[in-house]
């Protein structure tokens, strides 16, 4: 698989939080995942709340290596109020803020048709195992 992304362009995988530092493994693991095949992509977790670093400060760090277009991943798996209402709020101050930046703000990584999929392979057994 390839991306349509070039260097200028970072992907944030923004998740809740939580005060469990455990809790953001599987989310840091995404980054580490998504770093190695795809080296010259810039990629950072931001959370909402409870874990650090949230949304505006990984933007900026973003920004400081050279990223103009962010790339937003919700990883909730449905859409409540947080996917719903508080991650746009989030991002269109953000907007506003840094005008120079491009960001553009994915569905709920829940919700798209592979994470379907895979998440009914993995309850029927039917994953493959690395």
């Amino acid at each position: 698989m390839t991306t349509n992304l070039n260097t200028q362009t970072g992907v944030i995988l923004f998740a809740h939080g939580s005060r469990d530092p455990l809790w953001r493994l599987p989310i840091d693991a995404v980054a580490q995942q998504m770093t190695q095949r795809w080296p010259g992509l810039a990629v950072a977790c931001a959370f909402l709340e409870l874990t650090t670093p949230d949304l505006a400060t990984t933007v900026e760090t973003m920004m400081m290596r050279g990223v103009t277009h962010l790339r937003i991943v919700p990883m909730f798996l449905g859409v409540g109020r947080h996917a719903r209402e508080d991650l746009p709020a989030l991002v269109n101050d953000l907007a506003q803020a840094y005008p120079q930046v491009q960001f553009e703000l994915l569905p709920a990584i829940g919700e798209h048709p592979a994470m379907t999929q895979l998440m009914a392979d993995i309850a029927a057994n039917q994953a493959i195992t690395p």
